[in-house]
């Protein structure tokens, strides 16, 4: 999928350079055979350059890949993955909340419930989907989209992407912590398998409120956290400035939350990230969402609800140090 090239990150700037080194070289009219030549080893030093920018990233690094305008949202997930979709809208109580979309969708052979927040690109788009925050309206929509799936036995596929749900008066006013911890325990019993994905941000209740799944998976230079950087360096050092040493302290990439047991696959991302190719993210999200699909789908009812229930039981599970007098 085609996107508008952006000015570079600070950290990728050593691409970019030779990016730019190397569409010079190839706008030539007639290159040489040494200029060619000169093209090959330019492109396998791009590679290692991406690897070495790429493996190397450090938290907060990370956090502006998951951010980046360019990154795929679920829009793009929807028209790259799904051979139909059939989008359901509303709560049947106050409105259709644009920054949750759900719907009926057919991924290959399978008949999947999808729930997905998305944040949109321009500023029209970000308005009508309110910048991926959810009122507590999207949530009860997103709820009642899993309870059909449940009564047609059909799995769902939950896509996390927000920076966490809205926190206006209106908001606040309709019950939006309540419905969130009432989607956390509904969702914990619903009796039919749950895949959630972070493909973005993933942050704090308002990622939680469609994260509770049987599998759970983060995009490798996605993120998901309690709270964003910025919410944690205004708590703890009372200015959003220290916003890279909290997003070190959070611990939330990818490969913290595999280590901790919060999640239980990092699916990669191209070279030098999904913002840079839509088409192969989506093929590696699909193979990841199919698999994982198939799997929960060969278990019964009592087993999916008995493994949930150990799967977040393990979580923060601590051990105390025996005491010893002095």
């Amino acid at each position: 999928m085609a996107t508008a090239k952006l000015p570079p990150l600070p950290f990728e700037k050593p691409i970019f350079e030779l990016e730019d080194q190397i569409g010079n070289l190839e706008s030539q009219p007639d290159p040489s055979a040494a200029t060619k030549d000169a093209i090959r080893n330019m492109r396998t030093e791009l590679n290692k350059v991406k690897r070495d920018v790429y493996e190397n990233l450090d938290p907060w690094q990370t956090v502006l890949v998951a951010r980046h305008q360019n990154r795929p949202q679920t829009l793009d997930y929807i028209e790259l993955l799904f051979d139909e979709f059939i989008e359901l809208h509303g709560d049947r109580a106050f409105r259709d909340d644009r920054a949750l979309l759900s719907g009926f969708a057919k991924l290959e052979d399978e008949k999947i419930m999808f729930i997905g927040q998305h944040k949109g690109r321009d500023l029209d788009e970000r308005n009508e989907h309110n910048y991926g925050m959810a009122h507590p309206e999207g949530y009860r929509k997103a709820l009642s989209k899993m309870e059909l799936a449940a009564k047609f036995d059909l799995p769902v596929v939950c896509f996390i992407d927000t920076g966490g749900a809205y926190p206006g008066v209106g908001a606040e006013e309709r019950g939006q912590a309540y419905q969130i911890a009432f989607n956390l325990r509904e969702m914990a019993g619903l009796k039919t398998p749950v895949i959630c994905v972070v493909i973005g941000e993933g942050g704090s209740g308002g990622a939680l409120g469609i994260g509770i799944g049987d599998h759970v998976a983060v995009l490798q230079f996605a993120y998901y956290s309690v709270i964003s950087p910025e919410g944690c360096a205004g708590i703890l050092w009372k200015h959003a400035k220290h916003r890279e040493e909290a997003a070190k302290a959070l611990r939330f990439t990818s490969k913290d939350l595999l280590r901790y047991g919060v999640i239980d696959e990092i699916i990669p991302e191209p070279l030098g990230g999904a913002h840079r190719d839509h088409r192969k993210m989506a093929t590696s999200l699909k193979s990841s969402l199919i698999a994982a699909i198939r799997d929960l789908k060969g278990l019964s009812v009592d087993e999916l609800m008995d493994r949930r229930y150990e799967k977040f039981r393990r979580m923060g599970v601590f051990e105390e140090a025996a005491h010893t007098e002095a």
